[in-house]
């Protein structure tokens, strides 16, 4: 989960696995991979981060063909 700010600024929790893409229009718009959407107010280099610091903390990076490295032997 990464924590977010609503445009009303309440925080609230969102799975990042659900996460289809984050744009900026200029607020970061998520969409998830249900169509809902999330207008937030952190900027989309933070939404990102977040995102990225999460895939770690649940190990997804960890597998080597996810990475986009050759057979490990």
């Amino acid at each position: 989960m990464i924590q977010l700010t609503r445009l009303n600024g309440a925080a609230f929790q969102l799975n990042a696995l659900y996460i289809e893409k984050v744009e900026s229009f200029p607020d970061t718009t998520i969409t998830l991979t249900t169509g809902t959407k999330y207008v937030v107010l952190d900027p989309i280099e933070t939404v990102n981060e977040r995102i990225l610091n999460f895939y770690q903390s649940v190990q997804l990076l960890s597998n080597p063909h996810l990475r986009g490295e050759e057979d490990e032997e």
